[in-house]
């Protein structure tokens, strides 16, 4: 099977980093982004951008740095944008609802594929949005944890996000799995017939109820779901320990 595309509308779906102080989360941050697919990073008065430490923690998401938008307000980051989602790990008193990424995400990808600009909104790493920040987005998201130790890394926050964006868009994982056919009930029957055959020739049932383990031995051969390849592999496998108990030993390979 092919690999699926990411669909076009996350192109609408822009991360803010707000006055980001380590080069190193900026690269970490856009790795975070691409593999979610994701590849609209806006950067708000980096302390220190481009540098060879975020290029470096950005392995294969460099691309994402090069075409990277760097202004000086969070007001120039949000233009254009009808949903913006600050990031926040703290009580504020403002009347915006709080809502965990989960509850959020439906919503900013709905939009997004709507044609809208959706931004998510991520603080300096030591203080975080500032109030006035704060005040030029119209959600609050916060990643709920531990109340007694709740510390996130700032490209953990990013990876977090994206990644509960990304389970909304709609792409599964079908094209990693295998795709040998699956063994037929004959050709299991047929592998355990030929197990029972090698077992009884090396004598494992001498002193074991064989019907009772060959029960036991279809039940969990049909439970495996195996494969036609895998059933060929064992049946060899088979064949082998028969030559072997016979005296016809391979020669050592090593």
């Amino acid at each position: 099977m092919n690999k699926p595309e990411v669909p076009d509308f996350l192109r609408n779906i822009r991360i803010v980093l707000a006055r980001p102080s380590h080069p190193g989360n900026i690269g970490s941050a856009a790795r975070a982004m691409k593999t979610m697919g994701l590849s609209q990073l806006w950067l708000v008065s980096p302390k220190q951008f481009p540098s060879a430490e975020a290029d470096t923690l950005a392995s294969g998401a460099v691309d994402l740095l090069q075409s990277a938008h760097v202004v000086e307000t969070l007001g120039e980051a949000l233009s254009g944008v009808t949903v913006a989602a600050a990031m926040t790990s703290r009580r504020r008193e403002l009347t915006a609802p709080l809502a965990v990424p989960r509850e959020l995400a439906p919503e900013l990808v709905a939009r997004a594929e709507g044609g809208e600009q959706v931004a998510l909104v991520f603080g300096n790493e030591t203080f975080g949005l500032s109030i006035e920040e704060v005040e030029l987005c119209n959600r609050l998201v916060t990643i709920p944890g531990n109340p007694a130790y709740f510390s996130l890394n700032l490209a953990m926050a990013v990876q977090v996000m994206t990644y509960e964006l990304f389970s909304h868009v709609g792409l599964g994982v079908e094209h990693l799995k295998s795709e040998g056919l699956a063994a037929t009930s004959d050709e299991v029957e047929g592998f355990c017939g030929h197990l029972e055959q090698t077992m009884a020739h090396i004598g494992y049932f001498e002193r074991r109820n064989s019907e009772r383990l060959m029960r036991r031995m279809r039940t969990l051969f049909n439970r495996a779901g195996l494969l036609r390849e895998e059933i060929d592999i064992l049946r060899g496998f088979c064949k082998q320990v028969m030559r072997a108990a016979d005296g016809h030993v391979p020669p050592d390979k090593s």
